[in-house]
């Protein structure tokens, strides 16, 4: 019999699973993951990039997740000598229309506590980048660039050192919810658990539903983010982080210029939709997935609304001139033969019934189960945060 069964090796489930040890070290915990190492994922395909808080909601569970999760970040990371590097990074409105949207940001990242933000002109984003353009920005010092993979793994090195179980190549296949138990069926073997936790990610909703007999009301929606990586000899182009402003009606950042920990400089993501959940090529089609993505009502409504903004994605997706003409929004000198395809990683975006994209977290709770459903960007950086708040509401059980 084992007190807590943690679905999903990535980082939120990792987190969780290290720290419900660390709080109560009497209890059996076991994360089970379906890939043969962690952070194979979400995890492991996002641009590393450490937030600070700026874009949320004050008050919102993405807000305070993020502030908090940040701090507790850092602290583990200089304890645990993981590197990282705070290198700050410039967000810029391109045109003069975009400006009330950045003063929206200035505010909230004031709201948030974000010390030493600050307000910028064309010739001071230029001291930070010399070769950005725009028309006004935000400097914003607490922004970093890490490798979550890297973090990913000195969590599951700590959890294991409590006494913590991690099975790897074991895939969830069946999941029975009793009255003072549930069992797990895995594709090696079977546990009987006092209670679940999941944190499956991409599959977070069919785990969710096997939890429960009433339907979650909300489906995981796959966006494909895809990056290019800039030829070596042009990486003077960028400093550090330069990012634009968001489209407030939109739940994806735009695409943007990251440095990054190990050297070497990404451009992107665009935002499709991805043709199967681990769909990491365009080439990737999973034909049930698909369907279920098109036959879902919020889905329906999402692209009826969003259709000329979905257009605009995948034709930048297919034409690499577009996608070099919305980078040179923010640095007019990139050129179309500066970019070399790089990796992609595909967003686990919850979808309402009514067509609502989450923008915050979900957490689910019933008798025998805990479920994240809905954990977006900034989740890597809120992590240890958002595996604070789980786990209290799985002590509250115990």
């Amino acid at each position: 019999m084992i007190d807590v069964t943690v679905i999903g090796g990535g980082i939120v489930g990792l987190a969780t699973a290290l720290q419900i040890k660390q709080q109560r070290p009497t209890l059996s915990v076991v994360v089970l993951e379906k890939e043969n190492r962690v952070a194979a994922h979400q995890t492991g395909h996002n641009s590393g990039v450490i937030h600070s808080g700026l874009y949320y909601k004050p008050g919102s569970l993405k807000a305070t997740n993020c502030i908090e999760g940040y701090r507790m970040l850092l602290d583990f990371c200089d304890k645990e000598s993981v590197p990282y590097d705070l290198c700050g990074k410039i967000v810029v409105a391109t045109k003069p229309e975009e400006v009330g949207q950045l003063n929206t940001l200035f505010q909230r990242g004031q709201q948030n506590g974000l010390g030493g933000l600050r307000r910028i002109s064309l010739a001071e984003m230029r001291e930070i980048e010399p070769h950005v353009n725009g028309v006004e920005g935000i400097f914003v010092p607490q922004t970093g660039i890490i490798d979550y993979t890297q973090v990913c793994e000195a969590y599951a090195r700590k959890f294991r050192e409590l006494g913590g179980e991690l099975h790897l190549g074991e895939r969830v296949e069946e999941l029975t919810p009793g009255t003072s138990l549930s069992v797990v069926v895995t594709n090696k073997s079977r546990y009987e658990t006092k209670l679940v936790v999941n944190c499956a990610g991409l599959y977070s909703d069919k785990i969710a539903q096997l939890t429960q007999r009433e339907p979650i009301g909300l489906q995981i929606v796959p966006f494909r983010g895809e990056y290019f990586k800039i030829k070596p000899e042009k990486h003077y182009l960028v400093k550090n982080l330069i990012y634009p402003v968001p489209d407030p009606n939109f739940p994806f950042l735009g695409v943007h210029f990251t440095r990054m920990v190990h050297g070497g400089v990404e451009a992107g993501p665009n935002a499709v939709l991805a043709f199967q959940r681990e769909g990491y090529k365009k080439s990737d089609v999973n034909l049930k997935e698909l369907f279920e993505t098109l036959a879902w009502p919020g889905f329906q409504k999402v692209a009826a609304k969003y259709w000329q903004m979905g257009l605009g994605e995948m034709y930048r997706s297919f034409s690499k001139s577009a996608f070099t003409k919305a980078l040179q929004e923010l640095i007019p000198e990139i050129q179309e033969d500066d970019l070399i395809e790089g990796g992609a990683g595909v967003r686990a975006q919850a979808c309402d019934r009514t067509g609502g994209l989450l923008d915050d977290f979900s957490i689910i709770e019933t008798a025998r189960a805990v479920n994240v459903c809905n954990a977006p960007s900034p989740a890597a950086t809120s992590s240890l945060s958002i595996g604070k708040t789980v786990s209290e509401k799985v002590l509250a059980r115990f």
